[in-house]
Order: C-alpha cells, then structure tokens, then sequence
C-alpha cells in the first residue's frame, strides 16, 4: 500500500512511540531499517462490530499511514479469530455452520470498516486457517515443560514456570493468586495457568474440532496470535497493538507463549488505544448503552439481515473525526453533546472548502503548518495536534481567502481519512447530529424539495418580490436549512 503524489514519503527519524510495556516514550525502533512489521489483534466474528472495536480499528489505521508517509515499509497484520466459546454458542443459537457465521460478521465487519474509512491491513489471517502452527508451538511448550495435559483432556500452559510473567500488565503472581476465585479445575495444576487447546466436547458441532496429538479439539484463544503473528512476521514484532482490554490476560498470554516458546522478544515496543466509554459508562449489553458501528453511520432503515449497508457519509466521516481529534491513548465519551460538537467541528472545515475551493496540494514538508503537523504526528501519533494545524489552516484560509492554504488542509486531512468528501454534498447530506431542535426537521425535508423551494426564491428574487424570497429563507432556516448567496447569482444550501 504505497503513497505517492500528495503523500510523497518521506523519512522523519524521530517518531516517538508509548511503549506499555517500558510506560515510557521512546524512538520507534525496527528490527529491519525502514521496515515496520505491525501487529494487531482484531475482532472475535460473533457479532457485529461496536464503538470499541471503531477505536481501535481507526487508531491503528491512521498509525499505519502516517508509518507509510513517512517512508516505511508497512507490514500490518490484522487477525480474524474465528473459533471460541462465543462463536459456538452463536453458531449453536442460530443453527448455523460455523464458517457460515463468521463468513456473515466478517462481510458485517468489513462494511463498517469501509464506512470508517479504515484500509485494509496487508494481511488479515483467520485463525482457523493456522490451527497447524498453533499446534506446533503448543508441542514446543510441552517439550519444554511449559505445558501439560490435564486430566480432562485440555493443555495447559504453566504460568509460574514462565520467568517475568506479569510485567506488560503489571501485574504480579501474588496479586493474581490473591484475586483469584476460582477453585483449581481437575485440569489445572493452578488457577493461573491457561489453555492452549480445548478438548472436543461430546455436545459441541463437529465443525469446531480438529485433529491433535492431544486428540480432537480446538486452540485457546490465547494461542492464536502466538502463531499468526510469528508465522507472518516472525520475532521479534516492531509493533503489537490492540485495545486497552487486552493487555492483560491476553496479551500477557501472547507472551508467555511466544518468548516461551521461541525465547527473545515478542514485540519491541507494544500499542494499546485508550476505553471508549458511553454517556460515561463504560459499554454494556446490561446497562443498555451497547453502540454498534453502523448505530451511528448507517442510513436509516436498514436490515440487519445483511452484512453489508448503505452508509450516511456525513453520519460515517463525523465518527471518524470524533475518533481521530482525541489522542488514541485518551479515554473517550460517545455522548449526543460530544458527537454534536464533533459535528460542528468537521462542518467548519467543510465550510472552508465551500468557502475557499481547492484541490488537494502536494505536501511541502517543509512548510511551516505541515512542520507542525508532522511534529504532532512524530510525537506518538498526536492526532488531536495535527486537527489543531488543519484548524489553524482554515482559519488562515477563510481569512485571506488563501487556496493554498485551504488545498494545504485537504491534503494534510486526507491523511488522517478526513476531509475526502465532495464539500458541497457533504454539507447538503442529513445527520442526526446538528443542532438540537432543527436536526429532526432538517433530516425530514429532502434535497429534492430544498432545490425546489431555492429555486422558487430565485424566481421570487429574480421576479423582485422580495417579501416571498425572505419568506421561503426564513422557512428553510427554521427547517435547518442554511442559505448563502454566492458570485453569479446561484445559491449554496447545507444543513446546520
């Protein structure tokens, strides 16, 4: 996935990354110069995808591109977990094979990262697809002591065996061994210890079973990414990235498994984006505040029999924004106030493109506005920084009605997936999001009938009756409907 043209690379040398697992900022380092194998953890196919899943889906997306225009060699990895508990259950519930599933909630996932804007990574592995890996690190353990049959039939990997566990969570084996509630399984020889294959169950279908040495079964989710990982990208990783719940205990897991496995190091440096939150709770099923992705950026109406759906672009692109103006790290707060603001925000840009219209520029990096942003997104992908300098950008443009400054802005935005909308149909677009007391009529009245209605007020204007030209002003703005008088007599609408 190479840029050029606009986003001609270049090579900073002096991006700094958070690194969870030092709690320290430091230069990103690579095993191979100029080459960046990256990490993440994906979804588990189950169910559609909700706003914790946009966070990090966004946030590493936008880590991947600023890797690329600032001239590495990207190797993104993203996984797919196709087996576990939940699948089999959901599989079960639905009667339904279990590719037939996880087919339909890839499609679904795929679909929401195309309205977020989100590229593709360079691979996307299932996990169902590297069941033998798994087995072969899972054979090295043993080997190794680090594994053990239990007498129920699973294989367990022995935590306390494993020198260091604990230190990208923080957390020791005697907090652990505290906090623990749960009586030993007759498998486990410790409550810590976790399963690295699943032993089949009479009652479970046969579409989830393979063949082992161990008899048939399934891998532990946690032995998965040991295996897609180290079979795409070897050790160690550059990055490792994933969301904030997965530092412990699965990524703890990841390396236990790996290092244990392999000896050195999983990763040099680990990523995590910050929770989500909603209305300031944190997102549950039970406390009814469960978002899903195409909640916010769907058209209305649509079914969710279908993977795929039509998207509301304004809806879609104002999500995107609200992700990428906070700092990935940052907890966030999906709340009708926050997303009315994010709204606003994203409609002055679009403005200044109506207002100042010009084509995206190539980037100078040398100039002073994408200096600073380019500081910004050295300093660990500071997102909310680099909007900063596409606001500033504006302002100047609107003021000095600057085209090189507004072209300047795309270019810069379209890095952060923003801004890549036609300005005048952005604007003319419905969203929930406007301001309280006009979004429901300004959604209702549709482009149609507001063309109409202007067209009538340039025949009344034309005509000089300017008593119904204000009238029909005055009725669209009560509507929502905003009006502006441009050169050449033509009028431009939005919704505001």
């Amino acid at each position: 996935m190479a840029h050029g043209g606009l986003f001609a690379p270049f090579r900073s040398g002096m991006l700094h990354v958070h690194d969870t697992l030092t709690r320290q900022k430091t230069p990103l380092k690579t095993a191979q110069p100029g080459v960046v194998r990256m990490y993440v953890c994906g979804m588990t196919v189950y169910d559609f995808c909700h706003l914790g899943h946009a966070r990090m889906l966004v946030s590493f997306d936008v880590v991947q591109r600023w890797l690329r225009v600032s001239g590495y060699q990207v190797q993104y990895v993203r996984n797919i977990t196709d087996i576990d508990d939940k699948i089999i259950r959901r599989a079960v519930e639905r009667s339904q094979p279990i590719r037939e599933l996880t087919d339909f909630f890839i499609a679904a996932m795929h679909a929401d990262e195309r309205a977020l804007g989100v590229q593709a990574p360079d691979f996307e592995p299932r996990a169902t697809e590297h069941v033998a890996g798994m087995l072969d690190i899972i054979g090295i353990l043993e080997s190794k002591g680090l594994a053990y049959r239990g007498a129920d039939g699973d294989v367990n990997f022995s935590v306390r065996k494993f020198p260091g566990y604990g230190k990208l969570s923080g957390k020791s084996l005697d907090d652990l061994r505290a906090g623990e509630r749960v009586a030993v399984s007759a498998g486990k020889q410790d409550p810590l210890d976790f399963v690295l294959w699943k032993s089949a169950k009479p009652d479970e279908p046969a579409d989830t079973r393979w063949d082992s040495a161990y008899g048939p079964g399934r891998p532990g989710w946690h032995i998965e990414c040991s295996a897609m990982s180290h079979g795409l990208l070897g050790m160690p990783l550059d990055i490792h990235g994933g969301g904030p719940d997965l530092k412990f205990p699965h990524h703890e897991n990841e390396i236990a498994q790996s290092e244990g496995a392999f000896g050195g190091t999983l990763a040099t440096t680990w990523m995590h984006c910050g929770p989500m939150m909603v209305d300031a709770e944190k997102m549950s099923k039970s406390l009814g505040n469960f978002r899903r992705i195409r909640d916010t950026v769907a058209q209305a109406g649509q079914d969710d029999a279908q993977a795929d759906y039509a998207v509301n672009p304004r809806e879609a692109e104002m999500l995107r924004f609200f992700l990428v103006r906070s700092h990935y790290r940052s907890m966030q707060n999906y709340a009708p106030d926050n997303l009315r603001d994010a709204q606003h925000a994203l409609d002055r840009l679009y403005q200044t493109l109506v207002n100042v219209p010009a084509d995206p520029v190539s980037i100078d990096w040398a100039a002073p506005a994408a200096q600073a942003f380019k500081a910004a997104m050295d300093d660990d992908f500071n997102t909310a920084g680099a909007v900063a300098v596409l606001f500033d950008l504006a302002v100047q443009a609107n003021r000095e009605s600057d085209h090189q400054a507004s072209g300047l802005m795309r270019s810069l935005a379209g890095i952060l997936g923003l801004l890549q909308h036609d300005p005048v149909a952005y604007l003319q677009s419905p969203t929930r999001f406007l301001s309280e007391g006009t979004q429901a009529d300004s959604a209702a009245l549709s482009s149609t009938a507001i063309d109409a209605l202007v067209a009538e007020r340039t025949q009344a204007k034309a005509a000089r009756d300017f008593v119904r030209a204000d009238q029909i002003r005055d009725k669209l703005k009560h509507q929502g409907i905003e009006l502006a008088d441009v050169q050449g007599g033509a009028t431009q609408w939005r919704r505001v």
